[in-house]
């Protein structure tokens, strides 16, 4: 099989999209050595990450597709006028697979398109007006072209499949469940690897983590709050976030700033994979009250590490923590520092999610992604 896949969201390290579409698609070509994959990516100023990728995967059945197009002018033929078919940059292909929402016209290949989620049904307000481009509306209109122009459509999750068929009238038949997994890189670290991290970042006593881009949907100003609410019982505890700096932040900075726990709190940004695994590792708790996800996937990292994670008991979050988490109302500041103090106070609920979560994040894999990725191909 001739397998056409977009890659050109890896260039956005540390994002969701790109971390899946990066370990799927290795996956898939170590899996299937028989078939041929044509790797298109799309960017007019940062072609290199995409080009190093592909050279990377060290695969004679890999070869790259690299446009030169900006995406924007890319999207405008294919979501806009829907012209100029895909084959144009990768040759003939039975499948072209987008990660994206782009749905580019094609001469005879089958389109599979992944979602992630609906948030910008579900939480238009989380979404920033960025000069005047309005993203709700633009991602909107994709998901349109999604919903008439995929053969078909793989969700991330359960909820992600129910918001599709309840909010687009997607029928369940054109959607097939695929769930992902953490990157192999998030593992238990040894104390000294922990203790590595505590000096480069400078944490000195317990900590909780809460990992995510700093936007309204993650719901980082409930957490502070939250946080603020149990500090004063527990002195040595501290809180660190990591994170790109997204949108609403100074509002959400409003609930910690000039109080006497400001010094508490550590804004740490991106912090690389390897520092991160590490702070998993030896945190108090992982703390993850989002508002809304289509999966969730720092929840498995955190269990990957053997960290018991506090999260929201709503959608993707709680299928995804499946009775491995402390869950909590992501809309109550009180639920939130009761789910965190539980853990903290009571050791033996702490190493029970350790050892739960662990396990449930065991039967998520890259590997068996891949697998029903390619069977679901074969079936169209």
């Amino acid at each position: 099989m001739r397998i056409g896949i977009d890659i050109s969201q890896i260039v956005y390290e540390g994002t969701g999209v790109a971390t899946y579409t990066r370990l799927l698609v290795e996956a898939m070509v170590k899996a299937a050595s028989k078939d041929e994959f044509f790797l298109f990516g799309s960017s007019f100023r940062n072609r290199k990450p995409i080009k190093e990728f592909v050279k990377n995967l060290r695969a004679k059945n890999v070869k790259g597709c690299v446009s030169f197009l900006p995406p924007k002018f890319l999207e405008f033929l294919w979501n806009g006028i829907h012209v100029l078919p895909v084959e144009f940059f990768t040759g003939p292909v039975d499948v072209f697979h987008s990660s994206d929402w782009l749905e580019p016209p094609t001469q005879k290949a089958k389109r599979i398109t992944t979602v992630h989620d609906l948030a910008v049904f579900k939480y238009p307000e989380t979404f920033q007006v960025r000069g005047g481009h309005d993203i709700v509306e633009n991602q909107k209109r994709r998901l349109y072209f999604v919903k008439h122009y995929s053969d078909l459509i793989i969700a991330v999750s359960e909820t992600t499949k129910k918001d599709m068929v309840e909010i687009l009238k997607i029928p369940e038949k054109k959607i097939k469940v695929i769930y992902e997994a953490a990157d192999p890189i998030y593992y238990p670290r040894e104390k000294t690897e922990i203790d590595k991290a505590r000096e480069k970042f400078g944490i000195e006593n317990e900590y909780l983590l809460c990992v995510g881009t700093r936007e309204p949907r993650k719901n980082l100003k409930r957490l502070l709050a939250a946080f603020v609410e149990i500090a004063g019982a527990n002195k040595e505890l501290s809180l660190v976030v990591v994170g790109k700096y997204g949108w609403g932040e100074d509002s959400a900075k409003s609930k910690i700033q000039n109080s006497k726990f400001e010094n508490k709190v550590k804004f740490l940004g991106y912090v690389e994979k390897e520092d991160l695994a590490r702070l998993y590792s030896g945190a108090t708790a992982f703390v993850f009250p989002s508002l809304y996800e289509g999966f969730g996937l720092p929840i498995l990292e955190a269990m990957s590490c053997r960290c018991p994670v506090v999260t929201s008991a709503v959608g993707a979050m709680k299928e995804i923590a499946n009775g491995a988490a402390a869950l909590v109302d992501p809309e109550s500041v009180s639920s939130i520092a009761d789910g965190i103090s539980k853990i903290y106070r009571n050791q033996r609920l702490a190493a029970e999610l350790k050892e739960k979560g662990f396990s449930r994040a065991k039967e998520f894999s890259w590997e068996k992604a891949a697998l029903q990725t390619l069977e679901a191909y074969r079936q169209l």
